[in-house]
């Protein structure tokens, strides 16, 4: 029989989130029991040490300007950053053709380009990201996908070539599984397409020197003797006089719960009574992106040598971008590389060594040949990750937000929700895990009195 624990608050899931409203409920003086069913602290953030020395990011890597929370936190637990490294030319595998230059993909594509950038932000200036719901045009926007809607508002082939890849590279989805709406939410979420697709300047302007991981570890570190690892939660109870949280580990009993895991994953949680139908059908319609990871590491940076950013996009993929990963005194050189949507679920059913021969063949047409020749290759499928089945994280088809959004952050009786999903700023990056935490904490607190 597991043992029975009892405490103030359960978190399921020691992810940031997670992590973040244990924090708060501790330095409010809440007792509290953090479940967490991996044998690691970080959830979608996993930092990995190369054979070769030094760290890689598996998971989420990158924070910008305007993330205060994550920002302010790495500054709070001493986990420097370093600038994407980004000198150089980057290369675009668009239309067929190689080009080192943004320019060369032709004036009018790159106008037409803007042009639909700029028709997305304005929209997305209508959608209130606590209630996308409520936006004058939701219905309409939840109706369609953003596929649909760049079929009418983009003409060059080029220009939606980039937007489809920059939507794989935010969404790990294709343009044909979102939502208009909720690709617009996620627009006005992390202030502006653009700052979700540039580097400098942008979400992907800086690395964690240690690796993101590093973050959670000292994190959790502060929250003594509250991490339980290996604690996968199979079932909730409610009662009258409070909650029932049944893991791996321990039989929890608490006054109140936050389950600070992506939806699809709360949703294969047993709960007694059973969830209300509205809360329970979101799970069923939330699903995450696919994406594969790779890290390839070589003896230098070569492509800098040769005038290269190591940055590429590419539409003949399989990986549809890629960047210079390499630490600053790593004395290696590392490429970045993502498999994303479709591109992930098709090379993810290959042999690995398959997978792997496209990517570095891939490199290869990019870079030449040193770059079919990596000392080291690490990666991650997320779809494959027991407590993750997929990232970067969850979004809506059309019809969810409209049919369903009301259920996304409501707590169910005593039972309150957390995690990047539910954030309404920076949601789906680390910052809106940490403010997905908080707002959950503070819920709680409010409720307990």
């Amino acid at each position: 029989m597991p043992v029975t624990e009892r405490a103030d608050v359960a978190v399921v899931g020691a992810g940031l989130a997670g992590l973040a409203a244990a924090r708060a409920l501790l330095a409010a003086g809440r007792s509290v029991l953090v479940l967490e069913a991996r044998e690691r602290v970080g959830g979608r953030v996993r930092s990995v040490t190369l054979a070769t020395g030094g760290v890689v990011d598996l998971g989420a890597q990158w924070i910008g300007p305007t993330q205060e929370r994550i920002a302010g936190l790495a500054r709070e637990l001493d986990c420097p950053t370093f600038p994407t490294p980004l000198e150089g030319e980057t290369s675009f595998a668009i239309g067929g053709r190689l080009r080192r230059r943004l320019p060369e993909l032709g004036l009018d594509a790159l106008q037409d380009y803007a042009e639909a950038v700029a028709r997305l932000e304005t929209m997305a200036g209508e959608v209130p990201t606590e209630r996308p719901w409520e936006a004058a045009r939701a219905r309409e926007w939840d109706a369609i996908t953003l596929e649909s809607w760049l079929g009418e508002n983009c003409a060059s082939e080029i220009a939606r070539a980039l937007l489809r890849i920059s939507v794989a590279a935010v969404f790990a989805a294709e343009p044909a599984s979102l939502s208009l709406l909720h690709a617009l939410f996620y627009v006005r979420s992390g202030g502006g397409y653009d700052v979700l697709v540039r580097t400098r300047g942008g979400a992907q302007q800086d690395l964690f020197l240690h690796g993101a991981q590093s973050l959670a570890e000292r994190l959790a570190a502060r929250l003594p003797d509250a991490v339980q690892l290996g604690a996968a939660v199979r079932r909730i109870e409610q009662h009258a006089e409070g909650v029932r949280v049944f893991s791996d580990a321990l039989v929890a009993l608490v006054e109140r719960v936050i389950v600070a895991v992506p939806p699809a994953l709360a949703g294969r949680i047993d709960y007694a009574p059973a969830l209300p139908g509205l809360r329970d059908q979101l799970t069923q319609r939330m699903p995450h992106g696919s994406v594969i990871k790779l890290q390839l590491v070589y003896a230098e940076p070569f492509w800098r040598g040769d005038g290269l950013s190591g940055a590429f996009v590419s539409e003949s993929g399989p990986a549809g971008f890629g960047f210079d990963g390499t630490r600053p005194g790593a004395g290696h050189g590392v490429l970045t590389v993502f498999l994303e949507g479709d591109a992930a679920r098709r090379l993810g059913r290959l042999p690995t060594f398959e997978r792997h021969a496209a990517v570095s063949d891939q490199l290869a047409s990019l870079f030449g040949t040193r770059a079919a020749r990596p000392l080291e290759l690490v990666e991650c499928d997320w779809s494959e990750e027991e407590w993750t089945r997929g990232c970067y994280g969850a979004h809506c088809p059309p019809g969810v937000w409209t049919g369903y959004g009301k259920a996304l952050r409501a707590p169910v009786g005593r039972i309150h929700w957390a995690g990047t999903e539910t954030a309404v700023r920076w949601s789906g990056y680390m910052d809106g895990a940490l403010e997905s935490g908080e707002r959950a904490a503070a819920e709680v607190l409010a409720a307990l009195g």
